[in-house]
């Protein structure tokens, strides 16, 4: 089978790592740090930013996968020189970059995003964000590069660590039966990714000729509020529900002053004061690809036994 390599051992990496694995190909995962290799999965050290270090790394490569995350407060700093370097080693390896990327780039939405939705970012991290898929999209349009990108929603499952999961990250709370803080209006629609359909969605991507030159949106569970995630995860884990409560922005800016993460958070603020859904009808009618049933997705996140379903 072809050599995927992946740059970035977080979640989204390493869950694309060995989706990619069981399904027979070799994997190599890139990352500052480095790790211990399996019959499965080959770890290499190598800084992102660097694009000679990723060619090699990439040379007979399939595809190359950006999973990258930098510190939320340094991508303004951190990811030009990463995205450059990618670009570098697309081209250079005639790998298809896949990028992981996110729902900034479209700014404050009208309605349900697609991947047609106005790019209309007007934050620091979504002009990051349109900056890299324009100057991918570019490349790509001039025949130095293939390329494509996923797009999703935020990130639930038992694979996302607390802080980067705004359901996961309540999970003590739930357990204890306490109150839960959450980022803007509890009670607004918002579409949720669980992450090995995330993985799903990338591994399809890397392998398929239709996914190339545009962006698709990872299939994700029917939009949900903070209240009845919570209200629905307490459940799951067999817990009555907790009171839920919105953080005032007032506070949340003024802890900003010290906290360099809940200053970006503020940034964005639009992300949490009205809907923000994506339709991901276009990966499901091209790929077949579709989002986990949300039962599964509970139970998987709160560690409780999946029901077998008829």
């Amino acid at each position: 089978m072809a050599l995927h390599v992946i740059v970035g051992k977080g979640p989204v990496g390493t869950t694309t790592a060995e989706l990619l694995a069981a399904r027979g190909h070799r994997v190599r995962v890139l990352s500052r740090s480095g790790g211990v290799s399996t019959d499965a999965v080959e770890h290499v050290r190598v800084d992102a930013a660097d694009a000679a270090a990723l060619t090699r790394a990439a040379t007979g490569a399939a595809a190359l996968y950006n999973a990258v995350n930098p510190e939320y407060h340094r991508w303004a700093t951190d990811w030009p020189p990463v995205a450059a370097a990618l670009l570098t080693a697309a081209e250079r390896t005639g790998a298809v970059l896949v990028t992981m990327g996110n729902l900034y780039v479209y700014g404050r939405p009208s309605g349900p995003m697609t991947p047609e939705s106005p790019l209309a970012a007007t934050d620091t991290k979504g002009r990051v964000r349109l900056a890299m898929w324009r100057d991918a999209l570019a490349a790509h349009e001039a025949g130095r590069i293939r390329m494509t990108e996923a797009r999703a929603g935020d990130f639930v499952g038992p694979q996302v660590p607390p802080a980067h999961s705004h359901l996961v990250r309540q999970l003590d709370t739930l357990r204890r039966g306490r109150r839960a803080w959450v980022v803007g209006d509890p009670d607004v629609p918002r579409s949720w990714s669980y992450l090995p359909d995330v993985a799903a969605t990338l591994a399809v991507l890397g392998t398929d000729e239709r996914a190339l030159g545009r962006a698709w949106h990872v299939p994700s569970s029917p939009p949900r509020s903070q209240r009845q995630a919570l209200t629905e995860l307490a459940a799951a884990m067999g817990r009555p529900p907790v009171p839920v409560s919105g953080l005032p922005w007032a506070a949340l800016s003024a802890i900003g002053l010290v906290a360099p993460r809940m200053r970006e958070i503020v940034d964005i603020r639009h992300q949490f004061d009205q809907e923000y859904v994506l339709d991901a009808t276009a990966t499901t009618e091209t790929f077949g690809l579709t989002a986990t049933p949300w039962d599964e997705v509970l139970a998987a996140t709160a560690g409780a036994p999946v029901a077998s379903r008829a």
